[in-house]
């Protein structure tokens, strides 16, 4: 498994900027403290995947800064052979998810990008906390998210992960 160090060198060495990489830890510093709630509570969470796929989630930022950004960085990791629980972090952690219809439409390849392990779950909900490195509320998010003319469905998905994950230490 990738460790904290070696995952903030592999951001650095493929190019990613240093406000890409300040999103990162900050991901992950909020990740981890949602991991260790879940746990808390008697959830089954692995708290170092949670951290390293959150610290990599931008990975692919050091080659595009749109939705592709998720796909670029599941290549990227994979070719680096990177844990593939940690790749899929990466390639899932798009707002709450992506159909294969969303993903055609996007002109992603066409696959699956929903969450499906409750460590990439934790690390989509954190990103979608975190602006910049400033931590934010769901309803600030889905307000930004209505600004920029997400569609509704998209922002219930954001919604509904919140409540989940949010759900498991509640």
């Amino acid at each position: 498994m990738t460790t904290r160090v070696e995952a903030i060198k592999l951001l650095e060495e493929t190019g990613c900027a240093s406000n890409v990489i300040e999103h990162c830890k900050e991901v992950a510093s909020l990740a981890v403290e949602i991991a260790n709630k879940a746990k808390a509570s008697g959830h089954n969470v692995n708290l170092e995947l949670v951290e390293v796929g959150a610290l990599l989630h931008d990975l692919g930022r050091c080659k595009t800064h749109k939705i592709a950004h998720a796909v670029e960085g599941y290549r990227l990791a994979t070719v680096k052979g990177i844990d593939p629980e940690i790749s899929e972090i990466i390639k899932r952690h798009t707002g709450a998810g992506i159909s294969k219809e969303e993903a055609r439409g996007l002109g992603l390849p066409e696959d699956d990008y929903f969450p499906r392990s409750l460590e990439e779950k934790i690390v989509a909900h954190a990103d979608n906390l975190v602006k910049g490195t400033s931590r934010i509320t769901v309803a600030e998010r889905t307000e930004l998210m209505r600004k920029q003319e997400v569609p509704e469905n998209v922002i219930q998905r954001i919604n509904k992960l919140a409540e989940e994950v949010e759900g498991l230490f509640l």
